[in-house]
């Protein structure tokens, strides 16, 4: 496997634009990502869900965003390596290699690490048959609204995914309620006024306690936190929308410093081994900020950076990219 000039582990939003600005200031890339294809959690997660705090965009699809994000980050070509785990790092006279869980062998000069929340499943909700209702009914999260056309839909959640998904299913299921253990809510507040002005009903202080059905779920014993009464609800599909667990995985044991399961970084995103950089919301420092926008930001000075450190002699501003002519 050849050398390149910087990989990038992650091929999230963070990481897309860290490739093309890599591209943008002549490095050689490659991205590392153990999902099947690019985009990070826009795609694999959420790809039906509208962003609305990404600069030039009132509001955007999540595959659309990740689309553009893709063609922009593939721009300069970088080699692609999917489905593959960045397993344990070697550090040598060139810089480093990347062993990956297959056993292949990655050497590069850089790393910029954008591994967003890092490897994520998500949390479920304790079922002793609940794996075998997946894909009968029962989903974790929502790729495609038309599925859910004309079903009588439940979900289970309190936050911004569970409330954004009962808003944006509205108009399609059949019908759609919304199934809390308390009766605050970690969603945005404007959401949950949407939710409340289109009717939507609220199922609180409720947790399920079974799934019934035969092929499919066909309905969802809910038990009251408070007085421990049993109600069935009927349903053709049960969304679970309680959060996800996440973990730095291998990242762990590169000898990186870790602070609550994010890679401490300093004012130049810089780890603390040399020429290791994190970005995004894998990276912490003081004032960090999780959004895409920020994110993006991070990955530019990551790449200039590593840059001057390839090239001493180089500039660490390039100069507005208005002024280059990219059609060439």
């Amino acid at each position: 496997m050849n050398r390149v000039d910087v990989s990038i582990i992650g091929g999230g939003p963070t990481g897309l634009f860290a490739s093309f600005y890599a591209g943008l200031r002549g490095l050689s890339v490659r991205i590392i990502d153990s999902l099947p294809e690019l985009g990070g959690q826009l795609t694999a997660l959420y790809p039906e869900k509208f962003v609305y705090d990404m600069p030039g965009f009132p509001q955007v699809l999540a595959k659309d965003l990740a689309a553009g994000l893709i063609r922009q980050g593939t721009q300069f070509h970088p080699e692609l390596v999917l489905e593959e785990t960045a397993e344990s790092l070697e550090q040598d006279d060139e810089g480093y290699t990347i062993i990956g869980a297959k056993g292949e062998r990655y050497p590069t000069r850089t790393i910029i690490i954008s591994a967003g929340a890092g490897a994520f499943s998500p949390t479920k909700i304790g079922l002793a048959d609940e794996d075998a209702w997946v894909g009968r009914g029962l989903a974790y999260g929502v790729r495609s609204l038309e599925a859910f056309r004309d079903k009588r839909v439940l979900i289970l959640g309190g936050g911004d995914s569970a409330f954004d998904w009962a808003v944006h299913l509205h108009p399609i299921a059949a019908s759609v309620a919304l199934v809390h253990r308390r009766d605050v809510f970690r969603a945005h507040e404007e959401t949950v006024k949407e939710a409340e002005a289109l009717g939507i009903p609220f199922h609180l202080f409720q947790v399920v306690k079974e799934i019934r059905g035969a092929e499919a779920v066909e309905s969802v014993v809910l038990e009251d936190t408070r007085t421990k009464e049993s109600t069935e609800l009927p349903c053709d599909a049960l969304v679970v929308n309680i959060g996800f667990k996440s973990s730095l995985g291998p990242l762990k044991d590169w000898g990186l410093e870790i602070e609550k399961n994010q890679i401490k970084v300093n004012e130049l995103y810089e780890t603390c081994l040399p020429g290791v950089f994190a970005v995004g919301d894998v990276c912490t420092f003081e004032g960090k900020i999780k959004l895409i926008a920020t994110g993006v930001g991070e990955a530019a000075t990551a790449v200039c950076v590593a840059k001057t450190r390839l090239d001493p002699t180089a500039r660490l501003f390039p100069g507005h990219s208005s002024d280059m002519d990219l059609q060439k």
